[in-house]
């Protein structure tokens, strides 16, 4: 089994319990991938056929209004990435997931899930947590967009998403609280004790 496998094993132990025969069934199921930085793990209009899980570098979630981006979520190593609103029902997706820097991860299909869900001895319970806590999440970063002002959204950011401040570009870390580049820099600059 390679490292990555082994990460993943111990991602899917912090939900359910792993037999030797589960680790068998998982070593047979997900296959490796990798993207560049810019390449799609999934595009709008595409149908999302996979689950991945990360294994090194990052991925944003992103939508397109008339043009602009808008960056909602993103997965960086040991996490799950999908858009489920596409996966679960097999419909075209209306969202981009896009590597941000070289990423690796461990793929599994649709169909292949079906199977993991059928052939683990807590398979069912497995997929249903990890739905909970994704369901979970998404809420509280919802309600904190329209709560919060740009700047607490910043601080939820950076207390999210500690390790990503410095591996992202200004105008995804913009998109993602709500605000034009330029008001980031502001923001940044009057946390440094600057004033514009």
């Amino acid at each position: 089994m390679t490292a990555d496998k082994t990460v993943l094993m111990n991602a899917i132990r912090h939900f359910v319990p792993v037999t030797d025969s589960d680790e068998a069934v998982i070593d047979q199921l997900f296959e490796p991938y990798r993207l560049e930085p810019n390449d799609f793990f999934l595009k709008a209009g595409e149908v999302c056929r996979y689950v991945g899980f990360v294994t090194t570098g990052l991925l944003r979630y992103y939508l397109l209004d008339d043009g602009d981006e808008h960056t909602y979520d993103f997965s960086s190593e040991q996490t799950f990435t999908c858009n489920y609103e596409s996966f679960l029902p097999q419909t075209p997706s209306t969202r981009y997931i896009q590597a941000v820097e070289p990423t690796t991860l461990l793929r599994i299909s649709y169909d292949n899930l079906q199977e993991l869900y059928k052939r683990l001895q807590h398979g069912q319970q497995f997929g249903r947590l990890v739905s909970e806590q994704l369901f979970v999440v998404m809420l509280q970063k919802l309600t904190a967009f329209y709560r919060e002002t740009a700047d607490e959204r910043y601080d939820s950011f950076i207390r999210l998403f500690p390790d990503l401040i410095d591996r992202l570009p200004q105008y995804i870390v913009a998109s993602y609280i709500g605000v034009k580049p330029q008001s980031l820099s502001r923001i940044r600059a009057q946390r440094a004790g600057k004033h514009y």
